[in-house]
């Protein structure tokens, strides 16, 4: 299902390159939102407006946004406890 939404996004021209290389996490996000608007099969996105498309990718974009944010967070604070362990040993 959300392969198809995937393509949608790339027919339309709605993706950046760096979301066309990272297709298997654009899919697994899109999957998530679309989960969350009650979409379940290709045929409801299939008849989906280009609006509509643009609003699914932008929260996408968000939900990806905020995961990479978080998964910096925990890499640094990791990284300042190794550092903190380094000093102290």
């Amino acid at each position: 299902m959300s392969e198809f939404a995937f393509f949608r996004f790339l027919s339309l021209n709605l993706l950046t390159e760096e979301e066309k290389v990272n297709k298997t996490e654009i899919i697994s996000v899109t999957e998530q939102v679309l989960d969350a608007e009650g979409i379940e099969c290709d045929s409801k996105i299939a008849k989906l407006s280009e609006e509509k498309i643009n609003k699914i990718l932008a929260e996408v974009r968000k939900r990806r946004r905020k995961r990479v944010q978080n998964e910096t967070a925990e890499e640094d604070e990791n990284e300042q406890e190794r550092v903190v362990t380094a000093k102290t040993a």
